[in-house]
């Protein structure tokens, strides 16, 4: 927040020294404000263990989300769609978002043929705004067909041409930025020239960088012209260049350290009738600056950025009504006080194969920060093109993707920063609407942000409004696969919600619920109404891979082998044993089980609380309470007392002497059997008032369907967050006829804890059985929104 602080700071000194005062300005810059406080954008970054994937693999993730410069507390669930290649979701996944951060995993199923899959992640929030401002990515999976359809890919360039500030205008030098690029969107080398009307040629095509460049006109008013050129191949192509326009402005942005020169050249009839422009800059749609010039001579001037944050600036020129005349983007580059460099020290060198490799890393910062650490083969593939930095910092503010990104972060100089300014004058985008700000319009929040985790939660329904009273509740039983059945007593609010915020749902849970309040009966309840349920299926722009094999075919290898593996351990041959018996009554086969000596067989009223679906709400003598004549049951809990001919029966849990307070301590999903002797029974002492024998479940019980005939929901919470498998080895000889170890990659953690006193933590990891060296990557975030990226190899 400190940062976001020193950012508004900034704009209200720098709005006050350009200020002119005009009444209008003073609303729409307030206007603007606002809109940009209420519609503040968030965007996400996600940190892979690596970059491709086999079929049957795990996906590991930890995802960083920021609003603005610091991280996104407000929103509280992260979403995840997992696409294949024809647009078909293949999961989508929920995680809990904390201080913006979050993790988790994703199984790609083993059957899956596809060559690449894609990943969409995004808040609800993001929802509001322009999907291209998601977080996408195209990750490549490798089978043994990807390498085949890999060997002669034809390609087919594109040349597209961006005017400086949006229009191509007459009677003013014009810059017009480039792009050449291909199918897959990688830059492709090309040469020509650009003729005028006449044949003419008037500027060469010269590429500069990654495919881009620009070109130098001065156009007349009812020209146009065409680039004429080559690709590698000599192919020949022609491509118009956008109209010619008479009326409109045009923004020049020179790049320099610390500062940005502008010159703002109007058409005359713009000139005439208006006697002055705004120039209006915003970062993250905030104003920083607004500069009120008037339209006779020459409009330039300078903007100070030293102070600014980093990040895109965008320059928008504006006339005397607010209509917006010309835009220009450009890269503020005053990333240094916003990263945080963490080093990275071996302390253990593992000399050989399952041997252990120990490793310090040590942060600069004493605030709190958060880690991702990943430790893979250095020889198979890796993805170096994109990282935190450049996305958290440069192309999640874009449209259209940006060729190895990654490049203007590592070592950055002054001659990057020019090349920088290519990918803006090429990656022009609006995302202000002017027209609403000037009226005074705010959108509609068609998603809100979501600022609760999600908890046993939701609405009631099917109830007449006002029906709900004062102290209402649902008595609810919570059930999940591998843990105790909870029971729950939720308020239920006069407006119809409930929540309770400590019960925070993961993976599929069944809640089986009943209302206490008569007048509920009948009611149905919604749980997590609010919940971004999975999109529907529909065209997905899936961003296609360059079929490239450089480092695929080490990996392709490992990974098969390693599937190979998998398989044969998950599945093994049985013998066929054949099995014939007469089967006896469930009831009896329950009796045989569990009771023994004097407490077998007798004449015995017998229960199966297994199998009974009533078995499941109360205590065991609310249970009983009805069910064997002459058993008189008052009471509850340890305040319950029994009756059967005129004293009180011996109660044992198996087949021990117990006490009704003992007895009224045991959960009644615990309990598998009772036998209820009649007067006398013989086999214990003050037998003549019968007996109640209570059997617990035993270790190989299987736990019946609760709450079946209680109205129920099926209520999926958040992906379940696993914790990747690292194996320890005692010793660096494999066992005889065991597979060899071919995990690509050998370690990754996800939330790597730093101590606050030393700013240290150590992490270490085992080998396998092929690697001979290592590439370690850690990101990083502080609770202030700084963020880091470290490649280190390991050889």
């Amino acid at each position: 927040m400190k940062y976001k602080i020193l950012m508004t700071r900034y704009c209200l000194l720098f709005v006050a020294a350009l200020w002119v005062n005009h009444l209008s300005a003073q609303n729409v810059v307030a206007q603007l404000e606002n809109y940009a406080t209420r519609f503040s954008p968030e965007r996400a970054y996600l940190h892979y263990d690596k970059s491709s994937y086999s079929p049957g693999e795990t996906i590991w993730f930890k995802a960083y989300v920021l609003n603005e410069i610091s991280p996104a507390n407000d929103s509280k669930n992260f979403y995840i769609d997992w696409i294949d290649e024809k647009g078909k979701i293949l999961q989508h996944t929920v995680a809990p978002l904390v201080d913006g951060l979050t993790n988790g995993q994703f199984d790609i199923p083993a059957e899956y043929t596809g060559r690449s899959l894609s990943v969409k992640a995004y808040t609800s929030w993001m929802l509001n705004f322009d999907s291209s401002f998601l977080y996408r990515k195209t990750i490549n999976i490798l089978n043994k067909d990807s390498l085949k359809a890999m060997q002669k890919p034809v390609v087919k360039p594109v040349l597209d041409f961006f005017p400086e500030s949006g229009d191509l205008l007459s009677g003013f030098p014009n810059k017009i930025a480039f792009k050449a690029i291909d199918q897959w969107g990688r830059p492709v080398k090309i040469k020509g020239v650009v003729t005028g009307s006449d044949g003419k040629v008037v500027d060469s095509l010269r590429v500069q960088h990654d495919g881009m460049g620009f070109v130098l006109l001065n156009p007349l008013a009812g020209s146009s012209f065409t680039a004429k050129w080559k690709d590698e191949q000599n192919k020949e192509y022609a491509t118009p260049l956008p109209d010619v326009k008479r009326s409109g402005a045009h923004l020049q942005i020179k790049v320099a350290p610390g500062k940005r020169e502008f010159r703002v050249n109007l058409s005359p009839d713009i000139a005439t009738n208006s006697d002055s422009v705004y120039l209006v800059g915003t970062m993250f749609q905030h104003p920083v600056f607004t500069i009120a010039k008037a339209t006779k001579g020459d409009i330039v001037g300078i903007v100070p950025t030293a102070n600014l944050p980093y990040g895109v600036l965008t320059i928008t020129v504006l006339d005397k009504s607010w209509k917006p005349l010309a835009e220009r983007i450009t890269y503020i580059d005053n990333n240094a006080p916003y990263i945080f460099k963490p080093e990275m020290e071996v302390v253990r060198w593992g000399l050989s194969y399952r041997a252990r490799d120990e490793v310090k890393i040590t942060v600069p910062e004493n605030v709190a920060s958060s880690l991702s650490v990943s430790v893979t083969d250095l020889s198979i593939d890796a993805d170096t093109s994109d990282n935190i930095l450049s996305t958290l910092m440069l192309t999640s503010e874009l449209k259209g993707k940006v060729n190895n990104a990654a490049y203007y972060f590592t070592n950055p100089s002054e001659e990057k920063q020019q090349k920088l300014d290519l990918v803006m004058l090429t990656n022009g985008w609006r995302r202000i609407n002017w027209q609403q700000i000037v009226s005074g319009v705010i959108p509609k929040v068609i998603f809100p942000r979501d600022t609760s985790y999600m908890s046993l939660s939701g609405t009631v329904t099917g109830i007449m409004p006002g029906s709900i009273g004062d102290g209402s509740a649902a008595m609810m039983i919570l059930t999940q696969k591998d843990q105790q059945n909870r029971m729950l007593l939720v308020p239920v609010q006069r407006n119809g919600t409930f929540n309770d915020p400590s019960v925070i749902l993961f993976d599929t849970a069944q809640v089986y619920y009943q209302f206490q309040d008569k007048n509920l009966k009948g009611a149905t309840a919604l749980f997590l109404p609010n919940k971004l349920r999975t999109p529907p299926v529909g065209k997905f722009n899936n961003s296609s891979l360059f079929p490239d094999t450089t480092g695929l075919w080490r990996h392709l290898l490992l990974s098969a082998e390693l599937s190979d593996n998998i398989r044969k351990s998950k599945y093994k041959e049985l013998e066929v044993v054949t099995v014939q018996a007469k089967a006896k009554p469930l009831i009896d086969q329950m009796d045989e089980k569990y009771s023994s000596g004097l407490f077998s067989g007798g004449d015995a009223i017998r229960f199966d609380l297994i199998n009974d679906k009533f078995a499941m709400v109360g205590d065991i003598f609310t249970y009983l309470q009805g069910k064997v004549a002459g058993l008189q049951i008052t009471g509850q809990g340890a305040g319950a007392s029994l009756s059967w001919r005129g004293g009180s029966p011996q109660i044992y849990v198996d087949e021990v002497p117990a006490d009704i307070s003992m007895v009224s301590s045991i959960n009644i999903t615990d309990v598998a059997f009772i036998k209820a002797f009649r007067p006398p029974f013989m086999g214990g002492f003050n037998g003549g008032n019968g007996a109640i024998a209570i059997y617990t479940r035993r270790g190989n019980d299987v736990k019946r369907e609760p709450g079946a005939g209680i109205p129920s929901a099926r209520v999926e919470g958040y992906t379940n967050i696993r914790e990747f498998y690292s194996p320890k080895y005692l010793t660096t000889e494999p066992a005889p006829g065991a597979d060899r170890d071919v995990r690509t990659t050998l370690y990754w953690n996800p939330n790597v804890t730093i101590d606050p006193r030393t700013k240290q933590a150590v992490i270490s990891f085992y080998n396998n059985d092929v690697t001979d060296a290592f590439r370690v990557v850690i990101q990083g975030m502080t609770a202030d929104g700084k963020i880091a990226h470290l490649e280190e190899r390991m050889e």
